[in-house]
């Protein structure tokens, strides 16, 4: 009788705790939207080449769903796979590629089989084996080949055979790999002609650049490995663009004026493979001209066109050529204060400008050629969200094509009649509809369930204020979950303001992060806004840091803080500030420059002087240390430490290559040179961002410095 009362009060005791909503765990609020909280989705999405038909991930294999009528039929399976696969079996279903709805490829070790449909089943066989220590793969579909780098040289891998494109046997001249620190939209160094006869490929040489230390302290003794760092006013690599002859087995270099240290960018092969555009930067990247060469000779032909600035040019994407034309092409450009899209001609020059405003063009989506319509993602709305339109290419009306509020991604089909619109709002974890381009009728396929239902989630207040010129300022406020107005809170304002990184946005979470929502559920007002210098809202937003980095920010965030410090129930004496990177560096400048505000600071991964900071990035916002000592010397934190009053923990990856580990050691000389005690926290094994498993140690040692020296 006794057990069965105890058993009862058990479960009435279950029901209790299941009635309340539940808190996260640090490691659900750094990993869970990757983990056990992850929104579902639809998995490797493609449209079939006819446009009739999409393909997607399922568990051991992939389907075939026909738009029309939605039927979803196996394409292949791992039994398939594996009953026609000499040798080892697959325990898994690998990812693969697929060439056509036919025809698909995957990696398994350091082999690649192809498999092809037959009329009623698959067969598999291997297609080439590449050394184990190739990188930088790019498949030449139509002559079954692949081109790779092994270390610093380019490779050429056809029918069992390998041919080495460079021989450069200086490990600092490098071959086929991105360049320019893959600033400038450069995320690859091998760029195959259309024709698939011809490869251009980056040749970096960077013997002139100054080594710098990476040790790995895990083995011992440790091990120094150097890479080439460029730091800002100092000597810059230098980059040539050659062009390799499938055909001849023979390569040559684009004959490419001007100085030896500008950028390369931009590169885009003419549609007829004749041609490759260059997009040549000079160093101070304030001239930009995009440059035609000739294929085979590597002779300069022309240039198209040029952009200057005051400020900076900053070209972020390729040549967009209009379908089945070798002379038409659409242009990216913030010439006009926004990024539009310029539709040339490349002996006409200059047609029209496609799309104007106050807004900016994201991404070209594709085409639908019989209506002469240009797909894009856009923030004509609102910047902070991001919509899908069309436009005429010949009478310019623009359309937009979704309804629903939020953070808008799409594919569209080869024949630009269907549009596949994943999407997420603050109340939609995830809905993707398939939008008919002809009559736009759209039919939901997916929706996610909330996985954060059950939790106890904290109110999220969308709030927008001024900069001091006026400018619109969006942040979001975040209450306690068990908010009490008559109470005073302790506040933490995140914080990022820097170039390419936007935080606010209609998207799921409403907070923009679960961490965020963590301290939350544990007492906390959390407040994050983008000032002026981060991205997506226009040239003049961005470039008001210009020369200046850190003064325009702090600005902005300070009128924040004058926000916080209207509410009755934010505790002026309990603020804290955490950011990483360029959010390091604002976190640290605001302890220094502005010690009578925060009384605890994070700063992760910080920039402490930009003379040690990377010459591309650097040298676009404050041009060269020689050229405006001011604007370093205003920046640069090493002579400010001493103004520090709050509690400063400062934290760096042991590896990091980005912001490399010698600010923020300078700055502990600095500090103990001045007398001025603070806190200071080594990730080993970790580079710039402190990910995986141990973010969670991080994101723990980061709420524990707040709740030791804030909460209470």
């Amino acid at each position: 009788m006794k057990l069965h009362k105890l058993s009862l009060l058990l479960i009435v005791a279950a029901q209790f705790a299941f009635a309340q909503k539940q808190k996260f765990t640090m490691a659900e609020a750094v990993n869970g939207l990757r983990s056990n909280l992850a929104i579902k989705n639809i998995s490797q999405f493609s449209w079939s080449d006819d446009g009739k038909s999409f393909i997607q991930a399922v568990k051991d294999g992939y389907t075939v769903t026909d738009i029309h009528s939605m039927k979803a039929d196996t394409l292949v399976s791992l039994h398939q796979i594996n009953k026609n696969i000499a040798g080892e079996k697959l325990k898994r279903f690998p990812q693969i590629t697929f060439l056509s709805s036919k025809t698909a490829y995957y990696k398994h070790g350091n082999s690649y089989y192809k498999i092809e449909r037959g009329k009623s089943d698959w067969t598999v066989k291997k297609w080439l084996e590449i050394p184990a220590d190739a990188e930088n793969l790019k498949l030449i579909s139509g002559k079954n080949a692949f081109v790779y780098t092994v270390k610093n040289n380019l490779y050429y891998y056809e029918n069992g055979k390998a041919i080495q494109i460079t021989n450069d046997d200086n490990e600092n001249i490098i071959n086929g790999q991105a360049v320019h620190r893959n600033e400038f939209g450069i995320n690859e160094g091998i760029f195959v002609a259309p024709d698939q006869n011809k490869v251009a490929f980056y040749r970096m040489d960077q013997t002139m650049v100054n080594d710098y230390p990476i040790i790995d302290w895990s083995v011992t003794p440790a091990k120094n490995t150097n890479i080439k760092y460029p730091m800002a006013g100092g000597k810059s690599h230098e980059v040539t663009l050659g062009v390799y002859d499938i055909k001849n087995n023979s390569k040559k270099f684009l004959r490419i004026d001007g100085d030896k240290e500008q950028y390369l960018t931009a590169i885009t092969w003419s549609p007829d493979s004749k041609s490759i555009y260059v997009g040549v930067l000079n160093r101070d990247q304030n001239h930009l001209r995009m440059n035609q060469y000739d294929a085979v000779s590597g002779n300069f032909i022309k240039t198209l066109f040029e952009e200057k600035s005051e400020k900076y040019v900053e070209p972020q994407h390729p040549l967009t050529f209009f379908p089945n034309s070798a002379k038409d092409f659409i242009w990216q450009s913030q010439r006009t204060g926004f990024n539009h899209l310029f539709h040339y001609n490349v002996d006409k020059g200059l047609v029209s400008q496609l799309t104007k405003g106050e807004w900016l063009v994201n991404d070209i989506l594709g085409f639908n050629e019989k209506r002469k319509e240009i797909y894009f993602t856009s923030t004509k709305e609102t910047p902070l969200e991001k919509h899908i339109y069309r436009v005429n290419w010949n009478n310019f009306k623009m359309e937009r094509l979704d309804t629903s509020e939020g953070m808008h991604t799409a594919t569209l089909s080869k024949d630009g009649n269907w549009l596949y619109d994943s999407f997420s709002n603050a109340s939609t974890p995830r809905q993707i509809n398939l939008i008919n381009t002809q009559n736009l009728k759209t039919q939901k396929i997916f929706q996610a369930e909330n996985t954060l239902k059950s939790y106890d989630r904290p109110e999220v207040k969308n709030v927008t204020l001024k900069a001091d010129d006026g400018t619109p300022l969006y942040a979001k406020l975040i209450l306690p979950t068990d908010f009490d107005a008559s109470k005073k809170y302790p506040v933490i304002v995140y914080l990022y303001n820097g170039p390419h990184l936007q935080l606010i946005t209609n998207s799921f979470p409403a907070s923009g992060n679960l961490w965020y929502e963590y301290m939350a559920q544990n007492g906390y007002v959390v407040f994050s806004m983008d000032g002026r210098g981060s991205s997506n809202r226009g040239m003049k937003f961005e470039s008001a840091v210009f020369r200046n980095l850190g003064e325009t920010e702090m600005k902005d965030q300070l009128k924040g803080v004058e926000y916080l410090k209207s509410l009755p129930f934010v505790d002026a004496e309990r603020m804290g500030v955490h950011g990483w990177s360029f959010g390091g560096f604002m976190t640290t400048s605001l302890m220094l420059k502005h010690p009578e505000v925060f009384k605890v600071g994070v700063a992760g991964g910080p920039v402490i002087d930009w003379d040690m900071y990377e010459i591309m990035y650097t040298e676009r916002y404050m041009d060269t240390p020689q050229t405006n000592p001011e604007g370093y010397k205003r920046a640069g934190l090493l002579d400010k430490v001493q103004n520090l009053k709050g509690k400063l923990l400062m934290i760096h990856g042991a590896q990091d290559d980005v912001v490399v580990w010698q600010h923020s050691v300078k700055f502990l000389k600095a500090a103990v040179d001045n007398g001025i005690q603070m806190d200071y926290f080594v990730y080993p094994g970790h580079a710039h961002n402190v990910l995986g498993k141990d973010r969670v140690h991080l994101m723990q040692k980061v709420t524990d410095y707040f709740d030791q020296y804030l909460k209470n």
